[in-house]
């Protein structure tokens, strides 16, 4: 209570409490900005980086200007594809061009179905 009479009584007290208002807000501020933009991009990127690294021959991609291919060959930073049922259309293209991976696995639907019969007596 006394040092609330002094912050009171005192001219720089009540700029010093605006102070720490200010820097109160702008420090929750920047939490609230590293969960709404940082946080979601840097989950985006090791999803990315994810995907690249599960690439394999075979698989069918989406490219980011729409198109649909199958990956034939896959270097470093760079992926052949082929798109349409054309054999002739192999395009090189860049890896960071890919937005989405589907395995052939999902493709050919030749998933492992988990059932269990129950039997009756």
């Amino acid at each position: 209570m006394a040092l609330a009479n002094i912050l009171a009584t005192s001219g720089t007290g009540s700029s010093t409490m605006s102070n720490l208002f200010v820097v109160g807000w702008l420090a929750i501020l920047f939490v609230f900005m590293y969960f709404v933009i940082f946080r979601p991009q840097q989950k985006d990127a090791k999803r990315k980086k994810a995907m690249l690294a599960d690439l394999e021959v075979g698989d069918t991609i989406l490219t980011t200007s729409g198109f649909y291919g199958v990956c034939i060959d896959i270097s470093d930073d760079t992926i052949i594809v082929e798109f349409g049922n054309n054999k002739n259309c192999r395009i090189p293209m860049q890896k960071a061009a890919i937005v989405e991976v589907e395995k052939v696995a999902d493709a050919t639907g030749t998933e492992k179905n988990d059932k269990v019969e129950i039997k009756k007596k």
